[in-house]
């Protein structure tokens, strides 16, 4: 079976001198054809998500919001700057309906795993509300549609963005089906401000939310560590039967909007961890979707060491390096942790 990529960059859903922009994905194809990897993965064109996919997790009136300031020519979403174009519901529709291919790929077999590639992202939508530069919760959607069209009885989401998936928590926190992980910068005035690791969902959810807030500088070490130390075990405990990534690349040290001290060394034992997992626990299914990452040099090598993972291969480009200042310990955190979910 092969590895799939799912190309959606959204163009047209562009503001000026946003960091959310068409950049980010209109160097990745030549970048990737540059390294010999674009040959070896299925491209998969990306369908409009219907209706019905999209209100498994949102609300109408949010679709409609999107759509009538869509029509209008576009505008603010939200008090932040989450803004839409004229095409932007449009593009928003394609990037999840994208998602939602891949998902048909990989769990009817044509694709082992894959890496959606689509904009504008999508895990800080929730189910009423676009913001944090997102319009259309994409993994969410995906999620949805693996159990909805494919039978899936256990979805697991990790998100390994530098900020919190508040959208994702939102629309899953009651929810048992969908375990949602999340490793994010938390500090003081940093978005969203939520995440704790006391959020550990309410209901039939509870216990299905995992939160992992960690400090400024926390680096490829503390990382790998709560990779080991709480993604495995609570996601191997949890039986999926497909994984999805909601992958920002916005925790490398050099990323101008945070702090989180990852290296592209440290982001490709993430990915290459988290492909193991799937190999491991779900008959190898996972997708990765595109989330953050806004130093554009590291976008592109931190998609290419993804591929990398996806296609099994040895590869990591790093010719940036790590973090110059000492990490963090999360020694105390991971205990902490550890103790809310019965870890030990």
């Amino acid at each position: 079976m092969s590895s799939l990529i799912v190309y959606a960059p959204a163009m047209k859903h562009t503001k000026p001198y946003h960091p959310e922009s068409h950049h980010r994905l209109e160097a990745v194809l030549p970048f990737l054809e540059e390294y010999g990897v674009l040959q070896d993965l299925t491209p998969v064109e990306p369908m409009t998500a219907t209706m019905e996919q999209l209100m498994r997790v949102h609300t109408a009136v949010l679709l409609e919001r999107i759509q009538q300031i869509s029509w209008r020519g576009g505008g603010l979403l939200d008090h932040g700057d989450t803004y839409a174009t004229a095409e932007s519901y449009r593009l928003a529709r394609l990037a999840a309906g994208g998602c939602c291919e891949a998902v048909d790929q990989i769990m009817t077999g044509k694709a082992r795993n894959g890496f959606a590639l689509v904009r504008p992202p999508g895990h800080h939508a929730s189910s009423n509300q676009a913001s944090g530069f997102c319009l259309i919760n994409n993994t969410a959607v995906a999620a949805r549609h693996a159990q909805e069209a494919h039978g899936a009885k256990r979805v697991a989401i990790i998100d390994f963005d530098v900020h919190h998936g508040n959208g994702t928590q939102e629309i899953f926190y009651l929810d048992d089906s969908v375990l949602f992980v999340s490793a994010h910068l938390f500090a003081p005035y940093f978005y969203p401000g939520i995440g704790r690791s006391s959020e550990i969902g309410a209901g039939h959810g509870l216990g299905y939310t995992l939160n992992v807030p960690l400090p400024p500088y926390v680096g490829d070490e503390g990382y790998c560590r709560v990779m080991r130390e709480l993604v495995l075990p609570k996601v191997a405990a949890f039986k999926p039967d497909i994984m999805l990534v909601s992958a920002g690349f916005d925790a490398h040290w050099q990323d101008p909007l945070a702090q989180g001290g990852l290296s592209l060394q440290g982001y490709a034992n993430i990915c290459r961890y988290l492909v193991q997992m799937a190999n491991d626990l779900c008959h190898g299914r996972i997708l990765f979707v595109l989330e953050g990452g806004y130093e554009l040099q590291v976008l592109n090598r931190g998609i290419l060491n993804t591929i990398y993972a996806l296609l099994g291969r040895d590869e990591i480009k790093d010719d940036i390096g790590p973090m110059p200042q000492p990490e963090q310990d999360v020694t105390d955190l991971l205990q902490q942790i550890k103790d809310h979910h019965l870890l030990n």
